[in-house]
C-alpha cells in the first residue's frame, strides 16, 4: 500500500481494519443473540468468512488458541447453507464468547500497533462516534446491523440519512463505495499537501543544503589551520 497511498493513511488504515475486526465481531454477536432469522443468509456467510479469517491470522502457537479455532467452527452458518434451516442452541451460542474475546484481541491488537509506531489515538475518538451512532440507529430506529451500518456511513460522509439499496448486496456495495471514497479522498488530501510543500520547500532546502557544505568546508579549513599551528608550536618548543 506504501507505493500508493502516504505512509501516515497506511499507518491510519491498519488502525481502522483492527477496530473494523473489533466491530464485525460485535455484529457476529447482536445477529447470534437479538437479530436471529434476519438477514440470515448475509449473516451465515459472514460468520463463515469471519471465522475462516481470524483462524487463518491468529497465532496458533498458544493451546488456547488452538481451542479458540476449533470453537470458531461455524456449525450454525455451515447448517444453514447445506440444509437451509439455522441451527439455533447451544452449540450455535458457543461462537458469543469466542468472539467476544476476539473483540478484546483486535482491540490490544491496535493498541500494540499504536504504540509500536508512536501513533496518535485520535481515530479512537472517529471510531468511537461512529460505533455509538451504529447502536443508537440500530435500536432506535429498528433497523438491522447491516441498514445501521449504511445509515451512520452515509450520514458521516454527508450524503444522507438513509439506506441506499434495496437488496442486501446493493446496501453492501453502496457502503464499500461509501468508505472507499472516504479513504481515497482523505488519501489524496494527503497526498496533494505533500506535493504542495515539496514544491514550495525544495528551494530552499537545496539553499540550506549548499550553506551547510559550505559551513562544513570552512570548518575543515579552520581545523587544518588549527593542526598546522599546533604542529608549529610543538617544533618550536
Amino acid at each position: 500500500m506504501k507505493e500508493y497511498l502516504p505512509e501516515e493513511e497506511v499507518h491510519t488504515l491498519r488502525q481502522v481494519a483492527y477496530l473494523a475486526l473489533m466491530t464485525a465481531c460485535f455484529i457476529n454477536v447482536m445477529y447470534t443473540l437479538i437479530y436471529v432469522n434476519t438477514d440470515t443468509i448475509y449473516f451465515a456467510v459472514l460468520d463463515i468468512t469471519l471465522s475462516l479469517y481470524i483462524a487463518a491470522t491468529i497465532d496458533k502457537s498458544k493451546t488456547i488458541c488452538k481451542l479458540f479455532v476449533l470453537l470458531l467452527v461455524p456449525y450454525g452458518a455451515l447448517h444453514y447453507l447445506l440444509f437451509g434451516s439455522p441451527l439455533i442452541g447451544l452449540i450455535d451460542l458457543i461462537h458469543v464468547p469466542v468472539f467476544i474475546y476476539f473483540m478484546k484481541y483486535y482491540y490490544d491488537k491496535f493498541d500494540e500497533y499504536t504504540e509500536l509506531h508512536s501513533l496518535g489515538i485520535a481515530i479512537v475518538l472517529l471510531f468511537t462516534i461512529i460505533f455509538v451512532s451504529f447502536i443508537i440507529t440500530s435500536l432506535v430506529e429498528a433497523k438491522t446491523p447491516l441498514d445501521a451500518i449504511v445509515m451512520v456511513s452515509n450520514a458521516f460522509t454527508s450524503n444522507g440519512y438513509v439506506v441506499l439499496g434495496h437488496t442486501d448486496v446493493g446496501k453492501i456495495n453502496a457502503l464499500v463505495l461509501v468508505w472507499m471514497g472516504f479513504i481515497l479522498s482523505g488519501a489524496g488530501t494527503a497526498t496533494l499537501t505533500a506535493a504542495i510543500l515539496m514544491r514550495r520547500f525544495k528551494g530552499k532546502l537545496k539553499d540550506y543544503d549548499d550553506k551547510f557544505e559550505d559551513l562544513s568546508n570552512k570548518f575543515d579549513e579552520v581545523n587544518d589551520n588549527l593542526e598546522k599551528l599546533e604542529k608549529l608550536i610543538k617544533d618550536n618548543d
